[in-house]
């Protein structure tokens, strides 16, 4: 049950996959209609072959129209909130519904004579057949795309002698996918700050202070940099320590001076006080 509580992968309601869903699912349903020849189908009409590939055509590329409203409803949808397998597999489920319902109604324009539940029973059992399958296929495809991305992403840093743990003077930065997002110099990089799902990097650049957003977590952040002097100093702020040019007790606690006017100071929670004071006594 806890597997159905993760977040599904950002790489699902990426807009260009999801161009690719609907298009795959769109062929495969008409191949599917045109070889398996569901719903009672070549009773529709006395036609030839091909006039049924072209009515078949029209019809699934109508009901394929309840998918791509979806998408794009999945699409705007994730922009403010990820949805989790679970409420992936109702949003799924959802679709499968609306389609069957979909086929069924357009089999009633056809003089249909069979129950009604009897009917839609039939629809829900093809169109779930209809999704699935290139659902299934595709989530896979683009599985096994993503993890050749990072695989290829890793070598390219290997290749160039990035080091993330900043032994060769670069830190890089990676989304919740493991794509490489970003490169800074050691001496560069200042803080970053906790957003929601994402992370803001700042750093220097020619025109100042710059803000790099990364969606990504504060916690992967941390882990990924453990044994560096890129250290959590707060729940919502990491913190390059070789930045820090003073730090201060105030009447809310210890902050982190940066030296830069445009930087606010970060603040020290108590959680992490003696571990930025251990850096400051031991150098």
């Amino acid at each position: 049950m806890g597997f159905m509580r993760r977040k599904i992968p950002p790489y699902i309601y990426k807009k260009s996959n999801l161009i690719l869903l609907v298009v795959f699912t769109a062929v495969f349903a008409l191949l599917f209609i045109n070889i398996y020849k569901p719903f009672e189908s070549p009773q529709w009409y006395p036609i030839t072959k091909f006039e049924y590939f072209l009515y078949s055509s029209l019809i699934i590329l109508t009901g394929v129209l309840v998918v791509v409203i979806s998408r794009i409803v999945l699409f705007y949808y994730t922009k403010k909130r990820t949805l989790t397998y679970w409420e992936y597999i109702i949003w799924v489920a959802a679709e499968i519904f609306f389609m069957s319902l979909f086929y069924t109604l357009y089999s009633y324009t056809l003089d249909e004579t069979r129950d009604f539940v009897e009917v839609y029973r039939s629809s829900v059992i093809n169109t779930s057949l209809i999704l699935l399958l290139p659902y299934v296929i595709s989530m896979l495809y683009l599985s096994w795309r993503e993890k050749s991305k990072q695989v290829t992403a890793l070598e390219e840093e290997r290749n160039q002698g990035e080091d993330v743990s900043g032994s060769a003077g670069t830190f890089a930065f990676y989304d919740e996918k493991g794509q490489l997002q970003l490169s800074v110099k050691k001496d560069s990089l200042l803080y970053m700050e906790s957003a929601d799902n994402y992370v803001s990097v700042w750093y220097l650049s020619k025109t100042g202070v710059s803000k790099y957003l990364i969606r990504n977590t504060l916690k992967e952040m941390e882990e990924r940099f453990s044994g560096t002097n890129i250290v959590r100093c707060h729940r919502s702020f990491m913190v390059n320590l070789d930045q820090v040019k003073i730090a201060k007790r105030t009447p809310t606690g210890i902050v982190l001076d940066l030296g830069t006017d445009k930087i606010p100071d970060i603040p020290v929670s108590r959680t992490y006080e003696s571990q930025v004071a251990g850096w400051f006594t031991s150098v």
